[in-house]
């Protein structure tokens, strides 16, 4: 059984949507989020707690608004500057700005305790990168996230190995419009509509989590898990 870390139910049934044969689950498991500039290593981070919480096969995600104008800021922070400063303030910073384009991101970390295959996922390229960023684990004397396919030479012998899945939406920042979604969906516009304008549907299905779940789930049937 797959269980997906989070709180959320919704993000379970998103998953279902990818998933279709009732192999995944909800694991409500608050691991410890680092703080990193890159979603990568949060994922991967959080993969690796999850599955020494539960030793079953875990999926954790995380997201965030990268806005252009601003650097790619909130970016990982996302939920914290949603707390702290509200989307109107977001936006009204982003009103400022030549440049509106923002993109959502969602990276997926898989872990399952084995090693993996190289794949031709585009977001293997950047691992080494996420590995230099995530920095040394704490408590365990495991490095930053190497995939699954980092150097065996430089990753510790205990070090599990954590698969990313990438999903990305480009957009813009707009006033807020649309009573539905949640966090920055009033205020970022794909394709002429505010994601909080979208019914459920077609927000999954254009969706940074759904782009994410629809590569992760490709490669998890061809791992021999799942009948898609």
């Amino acid at each position: 059984m797959l269980r997906y870390v989070t709180t959320n139910p919704g993000k379970v049934r998103e998953a279902e949507q990818y998933l279709t044969d009732g192999s995944v689950s909800q694991l409500d498991f608050d691991y410890t989020e680092i703080q990193a500039d890159d979603l990568g290593p949060i994922a991967a981070r959080g993969a690796r707690e999850a599955h020494r919480h539960a030793d079953e096969p875990v999926l954790v995600d995380d997201a965030g608004l990268f806005i252009e104008g601003l650097d790619g800021f909130p970016g990982p922070y996302s939920a914290y500057v949603e707390e702290t400063l509200g989307i109107e303030r977001v936006h009204e910073i982003a009103a400022s700005l030549d440049d509106r384009r923002a993109a959502f991101r969602c990276t997926l970390g898989y872990c399952d305790g084995d090693g993996f295959a190289a794949s031709p996922d585009p977001v293997d390229r950047g691992e080494r990168d996420a590995a230099a960023a995530a920095g040394p684990e704490t408590g365990d004397g495991e490095s930053g996230d190497d995939g699954g396919e980092g150097d065996e030479e430089t990753k510790p012998a205990d070090a599990l190995p954590v698969k990313l899945f990438e999903g990305y939406v480009p957009g813009r920042i707009v006033s807020p419009r649309g009573d539905g979604g949640f966090g920055y969906d009033p205020i970022f516009e794909h394709d002429g509509e505010t994601f909080a304008e979208m019914d459920t549907d077609r927000k999954n299905a254009v969706s940074h989590r759904g782009r994410a779940l629809s590569k992760f789930a490709e490669w998890y049937a061809d791992r021999g898990h799942v009948d898609r």
